[in-house]
């Protein structure tokens, strides 16, 4: 059984910091690309940041470049994908989303993704 599951968000205030963990299982994760999407409020899920199997290559959405790192744990049964956020702003407020891709790139897009976790809420308070 599939599963992505995002742990670590909450309610943080502006300039503060969070990291998000994602823990993947049930697929040999190791040869999936990762990414992590948000969807706020009455808009549209975006792309935030994705990274290759090895690690090697990152891409970011150029909102949160500079302040966010994407990392991965290529442990032997269970992928763990993190979300380092720093300087939050208020604009971060969302559902962050884990996704897993097994293209051999690195998709910014939602349909380059085959697994979604549930979600977990980030608040960002001004």
């Amino acid at each position: 059984q599939v599963q992505l599951v995002e742990s670590g968000g909450g309610l943080v205030q502006a300039g503060g910091s969070l990291r998000l963990s994602c823990a993947a299982s049930g697929r040999t994760f190791s040869n999936y690309a990762m990414g992590w999407f948000r969807q706020a409020p009455g808009k549209e899920r975006e792309f935030v940041a994705a990274i290759s199997r090895s690690g090697v290559s990152t891409n970011y959405a150029d909102s949160v470049k500079g302040r966010f790192t994407i990392s991965r744990d290529n442990a032997k049964n269970t992928v763990t994908v993190y979300l380092q956020m720093g300087s939050l702003k208020p604009e971060d407020t969302a559902v962050y989303y884990c996704a897993a891709s097994r293209g051999g790139f690195v998709p910014r897009t939602t349909g380059g993704y085959d697994y979604w976790g549930q979600g977990i809420q980030v608040t960002v308070s001004s």
